[in-house]
């Protein structure tokens, strides 16, 4: 594995994920529990369509696919890790937003590996 494929793969999506999780930790003394989620939500994607256009440097799709298969694993883990398991939320994590969040993380990458890819 090439180290640029490392850095993307595994430091972006390290760092994507922590800036959702902050994020979540903020807003959790401000709004409802049920809201977090759909409140990150665009932001996040704003985020990462501002990664994957500006600091992701690939036009191969196999790629952004990789980028998708990792970034998705590491939310999975995390999130398990240190919001299930560390917080261990009453009423469940796992609801529609999160499972948004999830395809999100693995679709926005292969669409804009797949828009790159058909304007080269």
């Amino acid at each position: 594995m090439n180290r640029q494929l490392v850095k993307d793969a595994f430091g972006w999506g390290f760092l994507l994920w922590l800036i959702g999780y902050m994020l979540g930790i903020l807003l959790f003394v401000a709004v409802p529990i049920s809201l977090v989620g759909w409140i990150i939500m665009p932001i996040g994607t704003i985020i990462t369509l501002w990664v994957l256009f500006k600091k992701i440097k690939s036009n191969s799709l196999h790629y952004y696919l990789l980028l998708g298969i990792v970034w998705t694993a590491i939310a999975v883990v995390f999130d398990y890790f240190f919001l299930v398991k560390a917080f261990k939320p009453a009423d469940g994590y796992y609801k529609l937003d999160v499972y948004l969040y999830y395809l999100l993380t693995f679709l926005l990458p292969l669409m804009v590996g797949w828009k790159k890819n058909t304007n080269k």
